[in-house]
């Protein structure tokens, strides 16, 4: 029987496949499902990080888009919201993954495909319009990026079934 992974945990796992840290997943994590906006010792209380990897992990979802500050009148802490926008969410991502680990990594192969190197050449080849695909959903409204999701492999839409003839007899 697989094991049971808390919500913050499974998110920190996706986060590290886009380049996020494991504290800033879990964060995030916190932040996105708290009825409302936690502050740092909120975060540190809950998720058992030091204060430290908290200020840190903050400091990469403010950069990341993924935060925003939020203050409490007459309070002098700050206090974290995220987007509740799944698919807004999901397009701050996509867009930090083309940006900071498939375009640099395609860079590193155009100057190794500069140098000569053919199977470079076609790793570049495959993944430039994969990396331009990427930027342009990223760069999509949260309505459209979801309405491109809903992708069907060139099949008829759901529901649409084909319809069969009829034989004459």
């Amino acid at each position: 029987m697989p094991r049971s992974v808390d919500f913050p945990e499974a998110f920190s796992e996706l986060g590290q496949l886009v380049g996020l840290s494991r504290p800033a997943g879990l964060c995030f994590a916190a932040i996105w499902r708290a009825a409302q906006a936690p502050c740092a010792d909120d975060l540190t209380a809950t998720l058992g990080l030091s204060r430290s990897n908290v200020s840190t992990a903050l400091k990469e979802l403010r950069d990341w888009g993924l935060v925003s500050r939020v203050r409490a009148p007459g309070d002098r802490k700050e206090y974290f919201a995220a987007d509740p926008d799944p698919w807004q969410v999901l397009g701050v991502m996509l867009g930090a993954f083309q940006r900071r680990a498939l375009s640099p990594a395609i860079d590193r192969l155009l100057s190794a495909e500069e140098g000569g190197d053919a199977r470079a050449a076609a790793l570049h080849a495959a993944l430039s319009p994969l990396s331009d695909r990427l930027a342009a959903l990223a760069a999509l409204p949260a309505r459209d990026l979801a309405g491109a999701a809903e992708w069907n492999g060139g099949r008829a839409e759901a529901g649409g079934k084909k319809k069969k003839k009829k034989r004459k007899e």
